[in-house]
């Protein structure tokens, strides 16, 4: 198996260090990520404008073939596509925060394998807690294990993998609500700066088929996303029929 492992915090990030070590079994590896952080830039690009490609030695300890490339996730997955050609999966993170509900519309981690998507490449997409991804890199098996053995890559071309401190079981879920807002504090100077708080709120009965809740009751989410973005309730509620 051919594979693309990508990230949005920097191709030098202990996350996508640790996903590219334990991808060494699955297949031939291949590694285009962003030179630095490129967090919360969903699935944007750089047109208009140059930017660098360079081969990188990060992981050359592994014998890897890699490039650095100064712009988006979303960016070096279409860099890989076009030096590289077909790949076979594409493999994102392991990010640095978790990727829940709404927040997988800014997600660079998820906007990379959107982007992979678009070029009919599978993709996964791998996430942790900020000061976890360590423990996450132990349970890459036990995700993989429950993906493959289910085939849910032949039924759905993304999925988002979001894994606790200490899970005790794994589930596949829906996409949950909205899980981040943020206030704009004055900085001086007619600027402000985004204060992230955590808007999440589980009710009194967590459901754990969603992603939000899920997580929080310690269990690895499993969730297949689509590019697709038509409402397909309303389609069959007041489209034509024939």
């Amino acid at each position: 198996m051919k594979i693309l492992i990508t990230n949005d915090d920097g191709i030098n990030a202990e996350g996508i260090r640790l996903l590219v070590e334990w991808s060494t079994k699955l297949g031939e590896i291949t590694v285009v990520a962003p030179k630095t952080e490129q967090s919360a830039k969903g699935q944007s690009i750089i047109l208009g404008r140059p930017f660098e490609i360079k081969e990188s030695d990060v992981f050359d300890y592994l014998g890897i073939k890699s490039l650095s490339v100064d712009s988006t996730p979303a960016d070096c997955v279409r860099v890989a596509v076009d030096k590289f050609g077909k790949f076979d999966m594409c493999f994102t993170g392991i990010n640095r925060g978790l990727n829940l509900g709404c927040d997988v519309a800014y997600s660079g981690t998820c906007g990379a394998a959107f982007e992979a998507n678009y070029a009919y490449i599978p993709s996964v997409a791998f996430s942790s807690g900020n000061d976890f991804v360590p423990e996450a890199a132990e349970h890459l098996d036990e995700a993989w294990d429950f993906i493959s053995s289910r085939g849910l890559l032949n039924y759905q071309g993304m999925l988002n993998v979001n894994i606790p401190p200490k899970p005790h079981g794994i589930r596949l879920t829906k996409q949950g609500g909205i899980f981040y807002r943020d206030n704009f504090v004055p900085c001086g100077n007619d600027t402000f700066i985004a204060k992230t708080f955590n808007a999440y709120n589980p009710g009194e009965k967590p459901d754990e088929n969603i992603d939000t809740d899920a997580v929080f009751c310690g269990l690895i989410s499993v969730s297949p996303l689509s590019i697709c973005r038509t409402d397909i309730d309303a389609i069959n509620k007041f489209g034509e029929k024939k």
